[in-house]
């Protein structure tokens, strides 16, 4: 319920501060594909996957991550960026920064950031850590 009332206020902020997302279409629209969501610039949540190259579940199995704007907010690792094409460009509508409103209410709630990273940068995620977690 926690995380859910977060999402909600959060989204709520995003809509008052005219904040552009791009579409949020379930997941099961995509079969399921994080890559075929995220080439698409979908905003989502809940998938039911494992971390990109591991057999370690993804927060978003449990609902517990939200990924916002792909394109504009993408996943960095060793120069390769996803989803391709992808641009982080700061001035660029749609990217969330370290200094956003919407990772100041995220982090507010007990969230973190995938821009905060440092062996990676992943722009559009944000994921909660539940104290069973820790």
């Amino acid at each position: 319920k926690e995380v859910a009332q977060d999402v909600k206020e959060i989204f709520e902020i995003i809509r008052q501060i005219h904040f552009p997302i791009e579409k949020v279409t379930p997941i099961c629209e995509y079969k399921w594909s994080d890559e075929e969501s995220m080439r698409d610039n979908n905003t989502s949540c809940f998938n039911y996957r494992f971390i990109s190259g591991s057999k370690i579940l993804s927060k978003h199995a449990s609902g517990l991550a939200v990924d916002i704007n792909p394109k504009q907010n993408p996943y960095i690792k060793n120069g390769i960026t996803s989803p391709t094409g992808s641009v982080y460009d700061t001035d660029s509508k749609g990217t969330i920064t370290a200094d956003s409103r919407i990772v100041e209410e995220f982090k507010k709630r007990g969230w973190t950031w995938g821009g905060d990273w440092k062996s990676l940068k992943d722009y559009q995620h944000f994921q909660k850590i539940l104290s069973a977690d820790k």
